[in-house]
C-alpha cells in the first residue's frame, strides 16, 4: 500500500489498483473515499477539488455543485438491493441523456420539456412513471443526502416537477369461462398450462416463472378422497410485498402440477424446446394468442371483442381468480390468504384443517365452471348491440 500526500493505492484482487483519499482535514476530520481512478494526476485533481469543496462549506457555507448524474449514481448505489433496481437504472439512463449534465440547482419543470417531447410516443402513464422516479431522486438530494461532516443537503429545496394529466389507468379485465376457453385455445400448450395454473391460484407472473420444486410441500387434508396435496411455500424474495406466502392448489391447479412433474429438475414451468426457465408468461406467445382470440371473438359471442379483451394482460388472470372467489362466496379473509395479501408461514400459521378449508374454497371456482356465466361487462355490451340493431341507434348513444 503506497501513500502519497493523502492518496493511497488500494489494490484489487486482480492486481489492479485505484487511488483512495485518506487525509485529515482541519476542522472537518478524516476524509476517506475513493477517487475512482488509477491515474495519479486525475486522483490529485479530484483531491484538490474535494478540499476546495470542504473549504467552501466550512468557511463560506456554500453548497458545492452536484449534477443530476451524480445523484443518479448515488441513488443506484444506495438502492442496489432493491428488487426493481435494474428497471430503475434503465429509466435513469433514459432521463440522464437529457438532464444528466445539469447541476441540481438548475433543474426545474421546464428541464423535462425536451424529454417529454422526445418520448411523446410513450403513454402518458409511462412518461409520468419515469419522471416520478427522477422526482424521487431530487427529493432525496434535497432532504436526505448531505455533504460529509455537515447537515448541508445536496440541494436546497426540491423543485416542483409536474406530472402530465389526461391519463386514465387501465381497468382490470377479469375474463369469464367462455372467454378463457377461447383465449387458452390459442395459446401454445405449455403457455395454456401456465395460464390455467394462474387462473386457479392467482399467482403473479414472477412467482409463476420462478416456481421451484424445492418449494413444494406435501400436506395431508381432512378430505380422505384428496389425501395428500401440494402447496408451495414461496420465500420472501420472490413475493411482491417481501413476505413469505403459500400457494394453495385446487383440483385444476393440482392436475397442472402433476402433468409438469418430472419435466425439469428445478423449475415447475420451463420452455418446452430449450428446457430453460421462462422469464414471463407473456413471452410464451401471449400477444399472438390474444390477437387471434380477439379476431375469433365475433364467431363465439356474436359481437366485437371488448377493448379489455383485445388488450387482456397476464395479470388479469389474477384478477379473474379473485373475482371468481368472490362470486363463489369465499370469505374476504380467505381471499386475502389465497391472493397473498398476507404473508403467513405455513409451518406456524396453517394447520391441516385450514389447508383443507382453503383447498375447498379454491375448488368452488372449479365447480362453478360447470354453469358458466358471462361477465357483467359482456352482458352490457351484448345488450347495447341488441339495442343498436333493434332501434337503429348509434353505438355512442348513451342509452344504457
Amino acid at each position: 500500500m503506497e501513500i502519497n500526500h493523502g492518496l493511497l493505492k488500494r489494490y484489487r484482487t486482480d492486481g489492479t489498483y485505484v487511488w483512495h483519499i485518506d487525509k485529515r482535514v482541519r476542522r472537518y476530520g478524516r476524509l476517506c473515499e475513493s477517487t475512482g481512478t488509477e491515474d495519479r494526476e486525475e486522483a490529485e485533481r479530484y483531491l484538490i477539488h474535494r478540499l476546495r469543496e470542504l473549504r467552501e462549506i466550512r468557511v463560506y457555507g456554500e453548497r458545492p455543485q452536484r449534477t443530476f448524474r451524480d445523484a443518479i449514481q448515488r441513488y443506484l448505489l444506495e438502492y442496489s438491493s432493491k428488487k426493481s433496481i435494474d428497471r430503475d437504472a434503465a429509466v435513469m439512463r433514459d432521463v440522464d441523456s437529457f438532464i444528466g449534465q445539469l447541476p441540481l440547482d438548475r433543474i426545474n419543470n421546464d428541464s423535462f420539456a425536451r424529454y417529454r417531447e422526445a418520448r411523446r410516443h410513450l403513454s402518458v402513464r409511462t412518461r409520468n412513471q419515469k419522471i416520478a422516479l427522477a422526482r424521487r431522486v431530487l427529493r432525496l438530494a434535497a432532504t436526505v443526502w448531505c455533504f460529509p461532516g455537515t447537515n448541508l443537503t445536496w440541494l436546497k429545496r426540491t423543485p416542483e416537477i409536474l406530472l402530465e394529466s389526461g391519463h386514465r389507468g387501465r381497468q382490470p379485465y377479469p375474463i369469464d369461462e367462455r372467454e378463457q376457453e377461447l383465449l387458452f385455445s390459442e395459446l401454445p400448450p405449455h403457455a395454456a398450462e401456465m395460464a390455467t395454473f394462474v387462473v386457479n391460484t392467482g399467482v403473479r407472473d414472477r412467482e409463476l416463472c420462478q416456481l421451484k420444486w424445492s418449494w413444494e410441500r406435501r400436506v395431508s387434508t381432512p378430505d380422505a378422497q384428496r389425501g395428500w396435496r401440494s402447496v408451495f411455500a414461496l420465500p420472501p424474495e420472490v413475493v411482491k410485498n417481501g413476505e413469505s406466502r403459500v400457494i394453495v392448489l385446487n383440483d385444476a391447479a393440482q392436475a397442472v402440477i402433476e402433468r409438469a412433474r418430472g419435466r425439469h429438475r428445478r423449475f415447475v414451468f420451463v420452455s418446452p424446446r430449450r428446457r430453460t426457465q421462462l422469464g414471463h408468461l407473456r413471452s410464451a406467445g401471449w400477444d399472438g394468442a390474444r390477437r387471434r382470440a380477439a379476431e375469433r371473438y365475433p364467431e363465439w359471442f356474436g359481437m366485437d371483442a371488448p377493448a379489455g379483451f383485445r388488450t387482456v394482460r397476464v395479470h388479469d388472470l389474477r384478477h379473474t381468480f379473485g373475482r371468481r372467489l368472490r362470486a363463489a362466496g369465499v370469505s374476504l379473509e380467505d381471499r386475502r390468504d389465497l391472493l397473498g395479501h398476507k404473508g403467513p408461514d405455513i409451518t406456524t400459521h396453517y394447520s391441516a384443517a385450514e389447508i383443507g378449508r382453503l383447498i375447498e374454497a379454491t375448488n368452488r371456482i372449479v365447480e362453478s365452471r360447470e354453469t358458466p356465466t358471462p361477465t357483467l361487462r359482456r352482458v352490457i355490451e351484448s345488450a347495447r348491440k341488441s339495442l343498436v340493431e333493434r332501434e337503429g341507434l348509434e353505438p355512442s348513444t348513451p342509452a344504457l
